[in-house]
């Protein structure tokens, strides 16, 4: 058995990284009540198949998974449709790298990060290129001054504003 196991120090996260990651998971939670979606918080892996062939876990700051049937024990095998990772000094090499492409591999259909620090929200779709190979195009780069385009792409029934994403976001550090 490969483990393949990747140690990362995740331990001690700031309160304003935890904060983003709850105010998404409330706000979407209440709109798929009684649907065949969840979103869920920093507490749910994935595993996954590289296109190398090797086994990947991985854990994302929140995701929304309509697969919720498609699991070994506590770990989804399937793919979630959306993925927001919040940045840290710690992680977003990783959340920018080895990890987006992980989920561009999985074709997660939108891919987005947050730095709480900047208050921006990248938002990356899902395409194919000539070749028919999944790609993430970048989207909109939404900040204060265009955030009434916040969207959530993939899932038009579903919204959060900027404001409500940042709440108790306390930005003088």
């Amino acid at each position: 058995m490969d483990l393949n196991l990747r140690i990362t120090d995740m331990a001690g996260a700031r309160p304003e990284h935890s904060t983003v990651i709850v105010n998404f998971v409330s706000a979407i939670r209440k709109q798929l009540l009684n649907s065949t979606c969840y979103v869920f918080s920093d507490n749910i892996q994935y595993r996954f198949k590289t296109d190398e062939g090797e086994d990947k876990t991985i854990i994302p700051d929140a995701s929304i998974n309509c697969w919720i049937r498609s699991r070994r024990g506590s770990t989804f095998i399937d793919a979630p449709r959306f993925v927001m990772e919040v940045l840290s000094e710690f992680t977003e090499k990783y959340d920018r790298g080895e990890k987006m492409e992980l989920y561009r591999q999985q074709e997660v259909d939108e891919y987005w990060i947050v730095d709480w620090r900047k208050k921006q929200v990248e938002i990356y779709n899902l395409d194919y290129d000539e070749e028919g190979s999944p790609q993430f195009y970048p989207g909109n780069i939404i900040t204060e001054k265009n955030k009434e385009e916040l969207q959530i792409v993939h899932f038009l029934h579903l919204s959060i504003t900027f404001d409500e994403l940042f709440a108790e976001v306390d930005m003088e550090y």
